[in-house]
This record gives structure tokens, sequence and C-alpha cells, in this order.
């Protein structure tokens, strides 16, 4: 590919200094002539750049690769042709049969219509399977696409014909073999898909942390991933998605040449055209050469070869440049004669130069996203070229491809479950289906026999390459044992005060230590590690960086100073959160894409979690992952000062919505410190299928060590709930109060006690609430399984047990809405009263913020004292005589004012 260094520079800035004189000038249309004289210039000498006013960032609107630097194509293409539209056939006929089923049970089919060939040519040459110890190349599908790849699984008999026929019917309880997920969904189909897609722009993102972490691991010498390659296909109207674009950088800063983003330019998005007024390819292509990608082209096929190599005076490619796609798109749905007359007459030298084709040869003019031949050289340049970038090839298709009047280049093409029968006879004439026409409306999926040439070809050529793809692994070698001094200091407690987040930190600082399980801690920070006290992390450990330390840090003499190193363990992700959870998931999950288990800990303000990036932690949930997720800064009453932005008090009701995570707020070093122990255990020993958020506070006091008068202390913290403190007062009748406390509001419901009982007399037991999330599925649990097995001895459940013997009232505190404590109400007996943190934070101290939202002691005594008046059991004048000696009164305003 000749380029701007291939032509004299005299030349090239004669052009540029006559071009600025006329832009200072004003000079607009003069200003356009010269750039387009200045780029016919530029291509009649093979220069594959062209000039905007805004730069040399687009290329002409020709394919990258030129004709004479094609490659000549390896595989057999007829065979190829005939198992493409087979693959194609039974994509089309799964759809339409689930909605011939079940009406309305969807599905898609344009998306994989517009994509076969850029899978045909990856899959047949390119994408490498699972081959001993390489576990291959990874792919991020398109999630609208699923149609086709299980397609082809079926003739590579990984699938059956039962599962082709229950098509997003996996609850058919009558199939023996189950049914398929509608998009890829690891939790759902596990030993097949590998990454979940179909939340668009999540793949994209995932794909570049992947490939950064393939070159962690690498660098680290935990595993030679050194030819692994990384695929991403996506839409171009995915490109509109933040995430999809959001972190092309990244990808250029880490080097990643080990990735490949394959565009399906289709030129509409769900609805309509992606860029109707303009290209959505120039503009692809000038944002990813701006960031750096090695950038590839395919717009036009083979059949528009010879048009273009007899296109002298550069006329059709000018007719080309000015179109837009919105009437690329419609011209796509027109016959032969109609793109004459409507197209090709709009300039005399190109209706000139198109007079010799027929107007079926006009229809047959190929994208290039189409064409095997075009494909196969972008393919091949993009895994052989490792010049520390990343490629993306942009591929120009026609959305609803082959589906005639049924979707063929239209707008609803995205939504159509159904074809026509004239549709699905053009379907068949048109790429040879060898179904019969009387059995067309049947739907009959065709798969060749076993013997046969066609199945014989696709399996050596996956055979040639490793092994089927996709496919996902779950079995792993546990991890070694802990020492179980890792977790001594924590479990010791510590009359200094120090925040549970200092606890923490103490606790990872040990497992960084531990000889045997240190290399597979992936600490992941966003950028605040000093916030979090982990500095100290830089020089012991380094933080990763591909190209070391090119400069000598300022804080160099520092016991903490900021170190990066190629092998470095640490991975500060910088003010970015959506890419340090896509280094969690990576992380979380190698051990199903490389065998090889890691324990990511990713630590943030608990506030730019769930709420940010909520659907990158389902997405983990869907792909298994395991790990732990820190909440630090946690609560609405702590970080004070802050205000509304940045204090959270909701995150445990949206991690209450993820089915695999296990919750948890704990209020001491100890009980972190049993949390992780346990959480190692069952992730990557016992190989339970869950993962970790924990919330951290910075607010410091004295950390009790592990109490061992409580039995089963550890057990009870993992299940929940223990009594932390007993009352030692005798208890009367039912004249008790339990305060159900997590978190920061222990220390206060520990203070509230003291009141209780030295002013009022009241008996208080306080409970340290680990994880209402536990208690409230373990609840639900054993009342789904007492209700279906009333003849047998009913089961208890945890929280049952805990307060089977206890009397008197409940009051759960927390710094998290009401709602976190109401998760439990209805399994407890009587009366559960909660106190939380509803409405929206203040910048104030914390004292001021609890009494704002009526969660300090003075508020849960005066709860308590409440309860007690409303069952008669204390008095009016006592009651308001209380709230008089609490500070107590109605005129002070209050959170709820900002809900009600």
């Amino acid at each position: 590919m000749a380029t701007l260094d291939d032509i004299d520079p005299a030349e090239t800035n004669e052009w540029l200094d006559a071009l600025d004189s006329v832009l200072e000038r004003g000079g607009k249309e003069r200003a356009e002539f010269l750039i387009s004289k200045l780029n016919q210039n530029l291509i009649s000498k093979g220069i594959s750049h062209f000039f905007t006013r805004e730069g040399i960032l687009n290329t002409p609107y020709i394919n990258t690769i030129s004709l004479e630097e094609q490659l000549p194509y390896p595989g057999d293409l007829e065979m190829e042709n005939r198992i493409s539209n087979l693959i194609r056939w039974n994509a089309i006929a799964m759809v339409l049969r689930a909605n011939k089923k079940s009406d309305g049970i969807g599905g898609h089919i344009a998306t994989f219509a517009s994509s076969a060939t850029l899978y045909d040519v990856a899959y047949n040459h390119f994408i490498k399977g699972p081959q001993g110890e390489f576990t291959g190349d990874k792919v991020f599908f398109q999630g609208h696409a699923s149609p086709g790849i299980y397609s082809r699984a079926f003739l590579e008999g990984i699938l059956n014909e039962e599962q082709m026929d229950n098509f997003r019917r996996e609850l058919n309880l009558a199939s023996a073999s189950g049914g398929l997920p509608s998009y890829p969904h690891p939790r759902l189909f596990p030993n097949f898909w590998q990454f979940p897609t179909v939340s668009m722009g999540l793949g994209p993102i995932s794909a570049i942390y992947l490939a950064k972490f393939y070159k962690y691991l690498f660098n680290r010498g935990l595993k030679d991933t050194s030819k692994t390659n990384v695929f991403a296909f996506i839409g171009d109207g995915e490109t509109d998605e933040v995430e999809t674009l959001g972190a092309l950088d990244v990808a250029v800063r880490e080097k990643l040449d080990n990735l490949i983003f394959v565009v399906n330019c289709n030129l509409q998005r769900l609805d309509g055209p992606v860029r109707g007024n303009s290209k959505i390819i120039q503009e692809l292509e000038a944002i990813f050469k701006g960031f750096g990608w090695n950038t590839l082209k395919v717009i036009w096929g083979s059949k528009w070869d010879s048009l273009l190599s007899r296109d002298h005076g550069g006329a059709l490619k000018r007719l080309l440049e000015k179109t837009v796609d919105g009437e690329y798109q419609r011209i796509s749905t027109l016959s032969g004669e109609a793109r004459r007359k409507e197209f090709y007459t709009k300039d005399e030298e190109v209706l000139k130069l198109v007079s010799t084709l027929s107007d079926q040869e006009l229809v047959d003019l190929n994208r290039g996203g189409h064409d095997e031949k075009k494909l196969f050289s972008a393919y091949e340049y993009a895994v052989k070229t490792k010049n520390d970038r990343p490629t993306v090839i942009l591929a120009k298709t026609i959305k609803g491809f082959g589906m005639g009047e049924s979707g063929h280049g239209k707008n609803i093409a995205h939504q159509q479950k159904k074809m026509s029968l004239e549709s699905l006879k053009e379907f068949r004439k048109n790429f040879s289906i060898p179904v019969d026409l009387e059995d067309l409306e049947k739907l009959p999926f065709y798969k060749p026999a076993e013997n046969s040439a066609e199945i014989a070809y696709l399996k050596k050529i996956r055979s040639n390459l490793g092994g089927f793809v996709p496919t996902r692994n779950e079995s792993f070698e546990p991890l070694p044992e802990l020492s179980k001094t890792i977790f001594n200091k924590t479990f010791q407690g510590t009359e200094r005060k120090i925040s549970t987040t200092m606890a923490f930190v103490q606790l990872l600082t040990n497992l960084l230590r531990d000889k045997a399980v240190s290399k597979y801690v992936v600490p992941i920070i966003p950028d605040e590690s000093r916030t979090f006290g982990m500095e100290g992390l830089f020089s012991q450990h380094g933080i990763y960086s591909p190209q070391g330390q090119l400069y000598v840090p300022v804080d160099k003499k520092s016991l903490m100073s900021y170190t990066e190193a190629k092998d470095g363990q640490l991975l500060q992700e910088g003010i970015n959160e959506a890419g340090a959870m896509a280094s969690f998931v990576a992380a979380g999950t190698a051990y199903s894409h490389q065998n090889l288990p890691m324990i990511p800990f990713y630590i943030f303000y608990s506030m730019f979690g769930f709420q940010r990036t909520g659907d990158m932690i389902w997405s983990a949930a869907d792909m298994k992952s395991k790990g732990f997720l820190l909440g630090a800064t946690a609560g609405r009453t702590t970080l004070n000062g802050e205000g509304l932005q940045h204090q959270d008090g909701h995150s445990h009701i949206l991690a209450s919505t993820v089915p695999s995570i296990r919750a948890y707020d704990p209020a001491f070093g100890y009980e972190v410190a049993s949390i992780i122990e346990e959480g190692i255990k069952r992730m990557y020993h016992d190989k339970e299928d869950c993962f970790y958020y924990l919330t951290l506070y910075n607010e410091n006091y004295s950390h009790s060590p592990l109490p061992q008068d409580i039995p089963d202390i550890k057990q009870k913290i993992n299940e929940g709930m223990y009594k932390l403190k007993k009352t030692s007062m005798k208890v009367v009748g039912d004249k008790k109060a339990n305060l159900f406390s997590s978190g920061i509001s222990v220390p206060l419901a520990l203070k509230a006690c003291e009141i209780l009982e030295k002013n009022y007399q009241i008996p208080t037991d306080v409970w340290s609430m680990t994880s209402y999330k536990n208690l409230r599925e373990d609840a639900i649990k054993c009342e789904r399984w007492n209700m279906l097995n009333p003849e047998k001895k009913p089961k208890v459940s945890f929280l049952a047990r805990n307060l089977a013997n206890e009397k008197g009232i409940y009051l759960g505190v927390s710094d998290y809405m009401r709602l976190y404590v109401d998760m439990i109400a209805r399994f407890v007996p009587g009366e559960l009263f909660p106190l939380g943190t509803d409405g929206f934070g203040r910048s104030s101290t914390r004292e001021e913020l609890r009494r704002y939202f009526e969660t300090d002691e003075n508020f849960i005594v005066a709860s308590v004292l409440h309860l007690f008046y409303r069952k008669k059991m204390f008095s009016l004048g006592d009651y308001q005589k209380a709230l008089k000696d609490l500070k107590i009164t109605s005129d002070k305003k209050s959170s709820l004012e900002d809900c009600f």
C-alpha cells in the first residue's frame, strides 16, 4: 500500500500551502475544489490517503488493500460457498421455525445474513481452536448473529436437531437435549459460549481488556499467550455505544497487536440507517486511525475490480465518494434497471463506464463484506501484522442480505422473524439450497451425510486450526491451600483505630506476600490507591505497564514511589471504572478461557460500582466470574464532606439483584478476613459459581479480635448474622430490644445499646448482620422446599434458627436505604422496624449526616422506645421526655423530605 512517503513532499506541500491560503481568505468552494484536485492527484499515484479540511484521517472510499496487493485465496471456494449457503439456510430455518411454533418468541435473521461471509472466512482460515496447552483464539461474536453460529455448530456435529428446533425455548420440558439461548450466554450454555455480547458495547470494551490481560499474563510469566488473538465482531450501529469506542486508546497504548475488531458495516441500526446523511465507514476510519489502529476497509467486492480499474478519470470514485449511506441502502433494494436510471446517470462518465454491464450484472456488483477473496487478504494482514497496534477491519455489507422483499436492505430487516414464501423461494434459488420446493414451507433443517464432502471439508479445516469454536472449559486445578497465617493478624484485631478499608489492605498485603497464592492475585484499582491506603503496594509489586517505566518518578526517594514495571502486578486503570470492571471480568474468568484461576480484587468508590457499571457486573455474572468486588468509602454518612454524587446508600440494593453475588457489609477486620478466607475456598477450591461484593468504610474505630466465645463464628459471619453482644440484664417478658446492625452502623448500635440499658433499663442484644442478601435467599429456599414437601420435616432457615428463642422487638439499622433491612422483614418474628439512609447525600460531618438521615445512636434509641410505646410498654410521658433528652424534635429537617 502506497503512502504519502512515496511522493515528493514538495509537491504535496505546494498543494497544502495553496489550500491554507484559500482557507485564510474564507474561500470555501475554492478550498473544496483544491482538496478534490489534491485527492485526484494522490489517487492517480496510488496513494492510499486523502485529505479533508480536518487532515489526513481518511483514505478514498475504496478498499485499503489494492487488487495488486490481494493475496491468492487458499481454500476451495466452491465447497466453502456450499457450506456457507447451508449455514445461512439453517440459521433462517431455526428462527422461522421457532416463531412458527410460538408466535412472537423472537430471534434475528438479518444480522447474520449480512455477516455470514465475515464469519465464514475467519472460521475457515484464521480463528484457531484449543489444542493442547494452547487454549485457542477468543471470539466475541455479534450477539444478534447467534443463529448463524448455532447453525455452523449444527453442521459440525456440536449441536443436534432437537436443540436447533428449540431455539429460544430453553425451558421446553419435553426436550431431552434442552434448548438454545437467544444470544451468547455462558451461564445458559456453559460449554459453548465464552462471552456475552448482546448488551451492545460491552463486547468491544471487554475484548480490549481481555487482550490487555493476555499481555499482562505473558509479561508476568504466568502463561504463554503470545499466539492468542482476540477477535471482536461488532456492528456499525453498535459503535454508537460509548463503551464500543471509548477504550480505543487503551488498545494502542497497551500495544495490543493481538486484538482484531471486525466491524460489520451493513449501514443499519436496529431501526434505520446508522449514518444516513454521511458515511459510517469513513467516520469509523477517521476515529480508529486517529487513535492509531491499523485500519483496513473492505468496501467493494471482486466484481467491482474491472470497473474501478477502468475508472481512469476518477469519475466513479468521486460518485462513490459523495454518495451517502442512506442512498446506498436504498440502491441495494432496487432492480438493475432502476440502479442504472437512479444512480449511474448522475455522472455521464460513470454511465458510459457501466454501459457494457447488463442490469443483472449491476445487481451482482457485490460489497466487500460478502467477498471471500477480499476478506481473506484483510484477515491475513490483521493476524500477521505485529507492529504493536491493534487492527480493525471495516467491512461493508447489506443487512438482511439475500432475504428478498422480506428484509434485504430494508429498515424493517432487524425485526424480521418471518419470511414470505416468495422470499424463501428467492433465497433458495440465490443460495442453491437443496430443499424441495414442496417442502420449503416446512422449513426443514438440512445437514449433509456425515461422510459427505461438505462435512469432511468442514471438519478438516477446523481440525487444521485446532478444533471447534466457540468452546468453553470450566474445569481447572484448584489453587494451593492458603496459609493460615495470612489472616492471623486481621483476626487478632487492633486497639489502634483503623477503618475496614485499612483492615482489607493489610490482609491483601499478606496475600501478596504468600508464596503459594500471591502470583494468582490481581489487584485492580481505578485511580484511588492513595485514598484507599494502597500506595505501599506500588514499589513492592509494581504497576503493570507493557513498556515498563521510561522516567524517573518524582517520588523515587519515597518508600511508596510510583513504580511502573513490565511484570507489575497491579492493574491501575486510571479514572476508568468501566475499564477496571472489564479487567476484573478478564481476570475473574481466566479459569475458563486460559485454564488459569486468578483472584481479582477490584476496589472502588462504592458509589461508582453497581450504579456506574451495573451492566458489566451483570455480564460478569453471566460469564460466571470469580473474584472480589470491594466497594470502598462505602455508606451514605461516612464519606463526610463529599455529598450527593459520592455518598452511597444503595449499592447493596443493587447488588441484591445479581443472583450469583454473595454480598456483605462487614463491620470489623475479622469479619472481612472470614469472608475473604471463605470466599477463596468457595470459588477456587469448591469451584462454587459465585463472586463477592464487600463494602468497606473509611471511618476509623477499634477492631476487636475474632470472638472466641461465639460457637461457629466464622460460619455465622459467612451465613449472614451472629449475636455480637448479649445483654447482661434480666429479661422480663418481652421487654427486650434486638438491634440488627451492619457495617458502620454496628458501632452506633453498640452506643445505642449502652444508652438503652443505662438510661431506660431495656435489655438489648446487638447483632452483626453481615449479609441480608444471604439471609433472604436462604429463607426463600427453605420456604419453597417446605411448600413443595409438606409431608416432610420442615427446613428451618439460618435466620429462623438464630431467632428461635429470642424475645422482644426488632430494629434494623444500616448506612443504606431502609430497603436493605426490609429484605428480611417478612421472615422476622413480629415486626422488623428499619432505619436507613433514604434520600440524597449531603456535604456535612458524619454526626450531622447521621442526625439528618436519622440513623445515629439517639435515633436508634428513640425508635426502640417508640416501638415499646406502641406496644404500651412505655408511657407517653416517658416517651416524650426521652425525645427531649435525646434532642429529637419534629421540626428538624430529615432526608425523607427528599423522598416523599
